[in-house]
């Protein structure tokens, strides 16, 4: 199931926003290359919110313990995180960021 998650200019390059839906928390991301991904909400590890995390490159820094992600894979990067994240397909229409949240 498609659901609109946000505008593409709400969310800044290289940056990440939480998205709330249906009681589930998810985390939209903006790449360098102006790509939209769309990632679970919560670190694995201790459910920090990573919209409130740090952002680089392909990678989403946990604002709690610093475990980091690949935000475009969910690939855990090392300890202290070792349960990748669920990540969504995205795709863009009319201006909108739209995430499939199955």
């Amino acid at each position: 199931m498609w659901v609109e998650a946000c505008a593409v200019d709400d969310v800044d390059e290289e940056d990440v926003i939480r998205f709330d839906h249906g009681g589930r928390t998810f985390a939209i991301y903006r790449s360098p290359d102006d790509q939209f991904f769309a990632t679970d909400g919560f670190c694995t590890h201790e459910q920090a919110h990573l919209a409130d995390g740090l952002v680089m490159d392909d990678i989403i820094e946990c604002p709690k313990h610093n475990g980091r992600f690949n935000y475009k894979t969910g690939q855990a990067k090392g300890a202290p995180v070792c349960v990748n994240l669920k990540t969504y397909p995205v795709k863009v229409e009319a201006g909108k960021v739209m995430i499939d949240i199955g």
